[in-house]
């Protein structure tokens, strides 16, 4: 069986305690969801299962997935799944969607054509922070609240370093300068403003009301990426250094926080041309790749390697690539190692002038993937993100439609 996207969409991606802070992960998850059934027209498949990323849950209520599904409507029989590989869950759930689908493992209890969901969801203007003393009390003196973002989804817990810590060692043992980290930011502002103002994402995007507003005034409608334009670029090289004194790591040259999410509907590709479904593009193949936790930032680079090689490629088969910019370094040296034009990479912009909502960007940079092919008239793309741990994964595209 031949797993098939038929269907996409995400929520506009907020800043951090920005516009779209009002919502929980479950409730941004329920609004993509929402509208990765609205593209369908009515002609929905059964979902019989579905798969959402999420990263940071403590405080949003147990099964973060289970709450995202009800949320958008679907029946109480679907199965439902939250995954957590960090910063590649989003993209992980899609690859577990497409194994079940290639596994046929709902066929024999559904006799009907059916879909699996897959996605991710985060809220990190919402993360709690922890008081790790108050279940065993304190008994004397200071206490201390952890920052659930940074203990949950920023920290190496193995070598207890940020993790931009080892963006700095990365830029060292690849002799990626500040100035080259600089460069490459800004031109990622550059592509995804323009590419806004072209409106090349706005069929992707569903809008999310925002909060409400005292009085009888309607709440505003947010339907664009929030991050955009809160950044200077020509102060953007002028930034200090955010994790060593003398580093060229800054908060401009990575990732920003965000809340955001996105979702798609997979099928067996017969199964969906049987419902008049038009398939967007088919999973060729999928891999995960694991190497020492400090050096996660390069991992992309093995993952896309070996999901290449599965999909039966070579690499210079791929047309475009989208590698998730967890920190501008990351894709600077996946790039080197895999030998790429940065022309054919992150096209309309990536996490560093986007956004990076951690449980939704493996997500999103597929359903980015399959816009720069359409846009570009071409067939093969491959998606990566690198996750905390050391992991990274990779999807690689063929474009049907």
């Amino acid at each position: 069986m031949s797993a098939v996207i038929v269907s996409y969409a995400r929520t506009p991606i907020g800043k951090f305690r920005g516009s779209l802070s009002h919502l929980t992960a479950p409730k941004l998850g329920a609004a993509a969801i929402t509208g990765a059934l609205s593209r369908l027209d009515n002609n929905v498949p059964k979902i019989a299962e579905a798969y959402m990323g999420n990263v940071l849950s403590a405080g949003i209520g147990q099964a973060p997935c289970r709450q995202a599904v009800l949320g958008a409507g679907l029946p109480e029989s679907t199965i439902c799944n939250t995954i957590n590989k960090v910063c590649a869950s989003g993209m992980k759930s899609i690859m577990l969607a497409a194994q079940t689908i290639e596994s046929n493992t709902h066929r024999s209890s559904v006799g009907a054509p059916i879909a699996m969901l897959a996605g991710g969801m985060e809220s990190m203007s919402n993360t709690p922070h922890y008081l790790p003393s108050s279940r065993s009390g304190t008994a004397l003196g200071h206490t201390q609240l952890i920052d659930g973002i940074i203990h949950d989804g920023l920290w190496d817990p193995y070598d207890d370093v940020h993790m931009g810590k080892c963006a700095e060692k990365c830029a060292t043992e690849y002799n990626i300068s500040r100035e080259d980290q600089d460069r490459y930011a800004i031109e990622s502002y550059k592509r995804a403003r323009e590419a806004m103002e072209l409106g090349v994402l706005d069929d992707e995007i569903v809008a999310v009301q925002g909060p409400k507003k005292r009085g009888k005034d309607p709440p505003d409608t947010i339907s664009v990426d929030e991050e955009l334009n809160s950044v200077k670029l020509d102060k953007l090289p002028s930034l200090r250094a955010a994790f060593e004194k003398e580093g060229t790591v800054t908060a401009g040259n990575a990732s920003s926080i965000n809340d955001g999410a996105a979702a798609m509907l997979i099928m067996d590709e017969a199964q969906a041309i049987s419902m008049g479904l038009t398939p967007l593009a088919r999973i060729r193949g999928y891999a995960d790749a694991e190497g020492p936790p400090i050096r996660f930032t390069t991992a992309p680079s093995n993952a896309v390697s070996l999901a290449v090689e599965r999909a039966g490629m070579k690499l210079e088969d791929v047309e475009y690539h989208e590698i998730n910019e967890a920190f501008s370094v990351v894709a600077l040296a996946n790039m080197r190692i895999l030998n790429l034009d940065m022309a054919k990479v992150n096209v309309f912009g990536g996490a560093v002038s986007v956004g990076h909502p951690i449980g939704m960007s493996g997500a999103r940079i597929v359903g980015s993937l399959y816009q720069v092919l359409k846009r570009s008239n071409a067939s093969v793309g491959c998606a990566s993100i690198c996750n905390g741990g050391g992991g990274a994964s990779a999807i690689v595209l063929e474009r049907l439609s």
